[in-house]
């Protein structure tokens, strides 16, 4: 996995509705993934935020495809019970942030991983993990 990055759910829900203020720079930055040979983990807390977010937006027909969609060009990733516990404790570090338990959770497995998170999201700025910039 070295030559891939970590999703997070920004740029995933971006490059799939045209009304998002980060669509084209999604898309783009899409292009240049599949340009330069990189490829995309999914981590599940991610699958499930971003299906949900994608379900109440813009409706089943898209959600069902957007997840096979990423079933199919993504690699998915889980968790460990470790990440949960890494993830409270970013949470207890960074109380004056507005830090979601999904985005600590994504910052842990980075860090384990090795893997920059594709973001648009300044927490993962804020608690130092390595950020892919596409752009």
């Amino acid at each position: 996995m070295s030559r891939t990055v970590l999703a997070d759910t920004g740029p995933l829900y971006a490059a799939l509705d045209p009304s998002d203020e980060h669509h084209e720079r999604a898309q783009g930055e899409i292009g240049r993934l599949n340009s330069e040979g990189l490829g995309v983990a999914v981590a599940y807390p991610t699958l499930c935020e971003c299906y949900s977010l994608v379900l109440y937006k813009l409706g089943g027909g898209a959600a069902r495809g957007w997840l096979e969609e990423v079933e199919g060009g993504s690699f998915l990733v889980n968790p460990t019970p470790d990440d949960f516990g890494e993830a409270a404790g970013l949470l207890r570090r960074y109380r004056d942030q507005t830090l979601s338990m999904f985005d600590a959770v994504t910052a842990t497995m980075s860090r384990r991983l090795g893997l920059p998170v594709w973001t648009y999201d300044h927490h993962f700025d804020v608690v130092r993990v390595e950020v892919w910039r596409g752009a």
